[in-house]
């Protein structure tokens, strides 16, 4: 099929984005594997306190992202969502630098929560993605951009393990996460363009206005438990994977490498199931598609709490990977939907705030329950939250049809 060659700057667009989401991705997941082995070169040697500090580290800057997303969202609507990529990107790359050099536990506590406040590289792609992309083609353009941020996912881990257990140096990790930040910065300031014009006959609102105005919009707030819930039951097992691993082997060598494997299977999965999710939600119905995907994540998320030997874990995590890849997208087309266009820097901001707050409370809750009650019940734990966001889905989110060609946004006070 040909492409329409009005339709060339928006694939230009959405490609160079799905690189650069790669990018990125890759740098905030290589760390994931590593920091549970990295905690003892910082004086951190006790098993129960590396669980606990594995998931407080892993969460920490997802909490103080959820205060500031609202915050940059608004200003990704008032001055453009190219200069928020550049921003947080930036951001990343100082501070992962940084955070090689820490020698004490409140060093990279500090440099985590510093990372956090300036970060919000995700809403801020969506949002550019969102706002250039014709109505019709919001699924299948937010399902690639959530396929480079799984392919990142998955090459993250595996190419963290490795880079540890070949220079026997975890600090290289980060080194390798700057460098490669640095890359996407490079690529986002040159190669894409923001056709969004902040002041194209937009009113101008305060935060707080806008933010009103948001939470006025059916189906929004319902999103945002969506994407809480949704978060907190994805990463809740991510500080776990590796310690859990180690009692799963019998040997302690290339224990990084293993765990990164875990952590990137998910993702392969979600390669395969992301993309074909995000275009079938623009025909099949956006609420349709995330009761199959919390379903499906429950089925596979409990058998984990079972399984004796790590190529039964594989497979799982590999199973679950099928159906969780679709949760994120489709949730994420629904928002632009119900939001306007020149409200979508914040739409994505609050939304996304819902997300960090559930990455926050997942690996902290993950890390406390593994330390008191057992790494296993971690798995129990996340049954629970599909199976209550499946409910959720079912009650209350709205099914949201998408704008025909040349149909307008509604005007403030109008009904959708």
């Amino acid at each position: 099929m040909l492409v329409d060659t009005a339709e060339a700057p928006w694939m230009r667009t959405l490609w160079l984005m799905v690189c650069v989401q790669f990018i990125m991705s890759v740098a905030l997941s290589v760390m994931s594997p590593i920091l549970p082995l990295f905690l003892p070169d910082i004086g951190v040697t006790d098993v129960s306190a590396i669980n606990f500090w594995s998931g407080l580290l892993n969460s920490l800057n997802f909490l103080i992202s959820a205060f500031v997303s609202p915050l940059w969202g608004s200003i990704a609507d008032r001055y453009g969502r190219k200069v928020m990529v550049l921003r947080s990107s930036l951001a990343i790359c100082f501070f992962t630098l940084l955070m090689g050099f820490s020698q004490h536990l409140w060093q990279l506590v500090t440099l985590r929560v510093m990372m956090g406040a300036f970060s919000g590289f995700s809403a801020s792609a969506i949002a550019l993605v969102a706002t250039q992309m014709p109505e019709r083609r919001l699924g299948y353009a937010l399902g690639w951009l959530a396929t480079g941020q799984l392919v990142g996912n998955l090459t993250g881990p595996i190419a963290g393990g490795v880079i540890a257990d070949i220079t026997g140096d975890y600090r290289m990790t980060f080194y390798f996460t700057a460098v490669i930040s640095g890359i996407a910065v490079c690529l986002a300031y040159w190669g894409v363009s923001d056709s969004y014009n902040p002041d194209n006959g937009v009113h101008k609102v305060s935060v707080f206005d806008a933010f009103s105005a948001l939470t006025k919009t059916q189906g929004l707030l319902p999103l945002f438990v969506v994407l809480l819930l949704a978060q907190f039951a994805v990463r809740a097992v991510q500080p776990v994977i590796t310690p859990f691993i180690q009692e799963l082997v019998s040997t302690p060598n290339g224990i990084a490498t293993l765990a990164g494997f875990a952590f990137s299977v998910t993702g392969v999965a979600d390669l395969i199931a992301s993309p074909f999710l995000g275009k079938r939600s623009d025909t099949i119905g956006y609420r349709r598609v995330l009761i199959i995907c919390l379903f499906g994540g429950a089925l596979m998320s409990l058998p984990q709490a079972f399984v004796g030997s790590y190529w039964q874990f594989l497979a799982l995590r590999f199973g679950i990977g099928m159906f969780i890849g679709g949760i994120l997208p489709t949730a994420n087309a629904l928002v632009g939907h119900l939001a306007p266009p020149s409200q979508r820097g914040l739409a994505y901001g609050v939304t996304a705030s819902a997300s960090f707050l559930g990455a926050f409370l997942g690996p902290f809750t993950g890390g406390a329950m593994a330390a008191t009650v057992g790494i296993r019940w971690v798995f129990v734990l996340t049954t629970g939250l599909f199976l209550a966001n499946l409910v959720w889905v079912y009650r209350v989110v709205p099914e949201v049809r998408g704008k025909a060609e040349g149909e307008k946004w509604p005007q403030r006070g109008e009904e959708r």
